[in-house]
């Protein structure tokens, strides 16, 4: 805490920022500063306002019931993967003196917004409600909840979200919500070669009146860095490969919190422990020795680029059903081209002791894959595909 004319207030981000270079943490960066200074306008912007709705109780009031409501000038921040956009809108978020405020991955949101619109859909059928357009009152509710969003990796590539976007958004805004978001790509590269992208348009002009567009074009990718001096297969698995693996997953969170999020199926639903950002961890048990199948390990695998897994046993003939499991998951992350960091009891060809059974030949495809999966060739290609994705349409075209 600070100082100012007297009162004490918040850690800036700046101060979070300052700390961090002079601890060696990150790099500092004339991009990332320029953010920096944004977040912090906006942290003072938002702060008032807070200040004065609180001012009077009555004048709240009167303040809620205005329609519109006037919006501040939110942020969306743009650049490649690893430039530190995550990190520093999450020192935004956990600084910021607002009890009402939500951090969430953008398709997360949406899958939210979504699953809002039946509800009304179905309580309208039911007669519990009268309003026809779902749009108004999902909108409200969200804004009472938070009216300020942090969005992470803001990307839109669903068709059903995009043609609610404009309608959405100019309700949230209009009851005064506040955007901060970050993506890999500019707003007028947003659903680049969507069905019926022009009824999308409308929603990039209003991103743009109520968001100032940054742009983090620093050329280092400062988690490859990190990630580039770190082993990614680490035997044996003891307290030795934890710290090591401890200090690869703090790396590749680069400053993002650490959280358990559920991938919804067809059905039900799958816990992944750990998660940052596009990278999760789980330990062997979570992955092998439940009932997963197919459907699990590609839920997986699309949600996330990066898997860390703790732990991997020595399988013999008691541990087929795991073994059968473990050889599935591999051949998935390998299949998606995924970066693999594990820990594990013994080298990729030893894992697996068995003398019988088509696993003994399944793991023997196994084990080479997880030796190639080491290699530097695949982890260049991993940091190449990942700017590859990052890319604006136009751009992968032309590379292709």
């Amino acid at each position: 805490m600070h100082l100012r004319d007297g009162l004490q207030t918040h850690v800036t981000v700046r101060q979070r920022y300052d700390h961090l270079v002079e601890t060696g943490a990150v790099g500092r960066d004339t991009a990332q500063e320029r953010v920096v200074a944004a977040l912090d306008r906006l942290t003072d912007e938002i702060s008032a306002k807070r200040l004065a709705q609180k001012s009077s109780a009555l004048g709240w009031l009167f303040a809620r019931s205005r329609q519109p409501r006037e919006a501040l000038k939110g942020l969306y921040i743009q650049g490649g993967v690893g430039r530190g956009k995550t990190m520093l809108m999450d020192m935004f978020f956990e600084l910021l003196p607002v009890r009402r405020k939500r951090r969430v991955h953008f398709n997360d949101f949406m899958a939210d917004v979504q699953d809002r619109i039946q509800k009304h859909r179905a309580a309208r059928k039911n007669g519990d409600v009268k309003e026809d357009d779902p749009i108004p009152p999902v909108a409200l509710a969200l804004a009472e909840q938070a009216w300020v969003l942090c969005f992470d990796e803001f990307s839109v590539t669903d068709i059903a979200d995009a043609m609610i976007l404009s309608r959405l958004f100019s309700a949230l805004f209009a009851n005064g919500v506040v955007l901060v978001a970050t993506s890999n790509v500019a707003p007028q590269d947003l659903y680049r070669d969507g069905l019926n992208r022009q009824l999308f348009l409308p929603f990039i002009g209003l991103l743009e009146r109520n968001a100032e567009v940054l742009t983090l074009d620093t050329e280092k990718d400062y988690r490859q860095e990190k990630l580039n001096r770190l082993p990614v297969y680490i035997t044996p698995a003891d307290e030795a490969a934890d710290r090591a693996l401890d200090e690869a997953w703090k790396a590749m969170a680069h400053g993002r919190p650490t959280e358990a999020v559920t991938l919804t199926l067809k059905g039900r639903q799958l816990i992944v422990p750990r998660a940052a950002g596009d990278a999760a961890r789980f330990s062997f048990a979570d992955l092998c020795e439940k009932p997963h199948g197919a459907r699990d390990y590609l839920a997986i695998a699309d949600r996330f680029s990066t898997i860390f897994i703790d732990h991997v046993p020595v399988l013999g003939e008691g541990k087929r059903n795991e073994a059968k499991r473990f050889i599935l998951l591999i051949d998935t992350l390998y299949d998606h081209r995924m970066r693999l960091v594990m820990s594990a009891e013994a080298p990729p060809e030893g894992l697996y002791t068995a003398k019988r059974g088509t696993e003994v030949f399944e793991f023997e495809r196994t084990a080479s894959r997880l030796v190639e999966m080491q290699s530097r060739d695949w982890l260049e290609g991993w940091a190449e595909r990942r700017e590859v994705e990052a890319a604006p349409a136009e751009a992968r075209q032309a590379q292709g």
